[in-house]
């Protein structure tokens, strides 16, 4: 290779924007609770306690998936109480699902952080939650996807059919999706080996937060990717089981309450995230220039 490509190369790899993404689960990794429960289960004239268990009555005996289950119960209640569920009633539930402490502020907090180190900070959901309603939240416009169960719907608006079920053990495909730059659901090319210096994002530059054992497929991926899981619990609640015995088994890098105001035990670690971040990519681009 001539001098001329040498220095071009040298100067894509200067060039190249260092990636992170930091992935989350919705319901008690963002928000206190399951987003169903703060207003569509009542409003079907249900208390959570009994929809859930009837739900999962209809998952055990059934062998059926666990998603699939509420999202078939919830399309049977609304029948039963005809009140068809529609798109924009999804969506107008979502902006007012309550958010843990610095939500809000998080993302812009991040990304400026990020920004002073050199790191192009992206965020996605990972939910088994409802799309609909997480589009609808006043925080959906900070992430570049939202991974999440949806509905399929008539040319009414009103929903009909499970579209997408995301359950504890495909999440991770999403997880392949973001390192690889595959993002649509149907694009079967993300089972298709891929080069780690062509990938969108490293896996070692992904993070991946979320609440429970539910999560523990992706916590595990990304972690044994050479990247960072994080496990939350609510501050309110204290109940530190959970992600004590996740850390314990070696599932999670580090875990925390779900507080996510600047200069919180969260925040604080996620600095330290991207500072590792930058610092492991300025080194590799240092050994790309080498072989240049």
């Amino acid at each position: 290779m001539g001098n001329g490509s040498n220095e071009q190369l040298k100067e894509e790899l200067e060039d190249r924007p260092i990636r992170m993404a930091i992935c989350y689960d919705f319901d008690k990794t963002l928000s206190p609770d399951d987003m169903q429960t703060f207003t569509i289960i009542p409003s079907l004239g249900m208390e959570k306690e009994a929809f859930w268990a009837l739900s999962d009555k209809l998952a055990h005996e059934n062998s059926m998936d666990g998603n699939l289950a509420w999202m078939y119960e919830l399309l049977a209640r609304s029948k039963v109480e005809r009140q068809p569920i529609r798109k924009e009633y999804f969506r107008e539930v979502g902006k007012h699902v309550p958010l843990f402490d610095g939500v809000r502020e998080w993302f812009g907090l991040v990304n400026e952080y990020g920004k002073r180190c050199g790191v192009e900070v992206e965020h996605y959901i990972i939910s088994s939650g409802l799309k609909e309603i997480i589009e609808g939240s006043e925080i959906a416009g900070e992430f570049s996807r939202i991974y999440a169960s949806s509905y399929l719907y008539t040319v009414d608006g009103i929903a009909e059919w499970p579209a997408q079920a995301v359950n504890y053990t495909n999440k991770t495909q999403y997880i392949f999706r973001i390192a690889k730059g595959i993002f649509e659901v149907c694009d079967e090319r993300v089972n298709d080996s891929m080069a780690e210096e062509d990938l969108y994002i490293p896996y070692e530059n992904i993070v991946y937060i979320g609440d429970s054992a539910t999560d523990i497929p992706c916590m595990r991926l990304v972690k044994s990717r050479g990247g960072f899981s994080i496990g939350v619990y609510d501050p309110q609640k204290n109940q530190t089981d959970k992600v004590k015995r996740l850390f314990a088994d070696g599932r999670l890098t580090f875990f925390a309450p779900a507080d996510y105001r600047a200069g919180g035990e969260l925040m604080r670690f996620m600095q330290k995230v991207i500072d590792e971040v930058a610092a492991k990519e300025r080194v590799k681009r240092e050994q790309g220039k080498l072989k240049a």
